[in-house]
């Protein structure tokens, strides 16, 4: 099993490239992640620098999960920062390269940003998903539960639409 680690501000810097390299994979595999093809290397270096202000400031935390070739799968959880809203936070971005899949990285991946929420202080946590995705399975098994599926959410990245399923799980 790779080693998961929370990535530091310097950490997160350090390793934009392999997490862009990673989300291309991802994306070049035909998972639903919010972007479209063409989708190539320096727009996902791109992505994930923009990131670097939350992970700084710390409304945004990321896990990278490494294995010998470098990273294979990462998590982000997103902390609410609005005052009413500083009970939940958003799983966001759960990735695993499609060679470290069947493993249990994701569920693991997973389970490590749930602890995470439950000592930052949330107790719901939300996420969404392309409806019929293996990733479906995952939450469902982790006792998430499926509150709704909107028609024709967003576009896969050959630019289909997809219903979308939406998630939330309560923290004890």
């Amino acid at each position: 099993m790779p080693t998961i680690t929370r990535l530091s501000a310097a950490d997160f810097r350090d390793s934009v490239k392999e997490l862009a390299d990673l989300l291309v994979d991802v994306v070049d595999d035909g998972f639903s992640l919010g972007f479209l093809e063409p989708f190539d290397q320096a727009a996902a270096v791109t992505w994930w620098e923009a990131r670097e202000a939350a992970v700084t400031d710390g409304g945004l935390v990321v896990w990278a999960a490494h294995g010998p070739d470098g990273i294979v799968g990462t998590v982000s959880l997103a902390l609410e920062a609005k005052p009413n809203g500083r009970h939940r936070a958003e799983i966001v971005k759960l990735m695993v390269h499609r060679d470290a899949r069947g493993q249990g990285l994701g569920r693991e991946l997973l389970a490590t940003a749930e602890r995470a929420a439950a000592r930052a202080g949330a107790i719901l946590l939300l996420l969404d998903t392309a409806t019929g995705s293996p990733a479906e399975g995952i939450y469902l098994a982790a006792g998430w539960t499926r509150f709704g599926i909107v028609p024709g959410y967003a576009a896969d990245p050959a630019g289909r639409l997809e219903d979308g399923s939406f998630f939330y799980k309560q923290l004890a």
